[in-house]
């Protein structure tokens, strides 16, 4: 049976404490439980990719917060440990009118587990979202169901709701489809995100 690497195991284990912590909504408590379930159950097909974007150059500022509480600050160092061997992507498709002029350059994503991710696998997917300052990420949606832990200050939205401000160690459910957005100050924004594609 193929086995995970260290430092993925621990970035796993640091995600299910932080989450665990952190994530309040019933419904977030339920798909964060099966995610971490099925992570339990078996492992996908490991690869690298170790592809960067521009925006990375702002990674450095958003692992180097300290974070008070143990099992963020866990995290993030487990993801920081983790980093080097995973790849970056750009959203694929976006709607302009809703995104920043500085977007394009001014995002990534990285895909830690999940499709195409550093353990591949189609049920579920554990990853990150950063921007650089002052971006806006545009409106989207998407069929899984979404729990986001929030690791830096930002601002997001769901629907057609008001901007909120989740704080550092703050945790959101989105529903399947839901509209909703994310925009940095003058600082980067740094997430995880947790999707639960498989059967309820």
């Amino acid at each position: 049976m193929t086995e995970r690497p260290p430092a993925l195991r621990k970035l796993i284990e640091a995600a299910r404490a932080a989450y665990t912590e952190f994530a309040i909504d019933p419904a977030a408590k339920v798909s964060v439980s099966r995610i971490f379930a099925a992570l339990d159950g078996g492992v996908g097909d490991l690869k690298g990719d170790k592809s960067k974007l521009p925006v990375c150059s702002y990674l450095d500022d958003a692992l180097r917060v300290r974070l008070p509480q143990r099992s963020l600050g866990a995290l993030m160092d487990a993801f920081a440990e983790l980093e080097p061997e995973l790849g970056w992507r750009r959203r694929a498709s976006y709607d302009l009118a809703t995104a920043s002029d500085n977007f394009h350059d001014g995002h990534g994503n990285c895909m830690i587990v999940g499709p195409g991710g550093y353990e591949n696998r189609s049920d579920l997917g554990l990853g990150v979202s950063l921007l650089a300052p002052r971006v806006r990420y545009p409106d989207h949606d998407h069929p899984p169901e979404e729990t986001y832990l929030v690791l830096s200050d930002g601002m997001f939205r769901q629907g057609d709701g008001t901007w909120f401000t989740p704080g550092v160690g703050g945790s959101f459910y989105n529903v399947p489809m839901i509209k909703h957005a994310m925009r940095s100050g003058e600082k980067p924004l740094f997430a995880f995100w947790a999707l639960w594609m498989g059967q309820s």
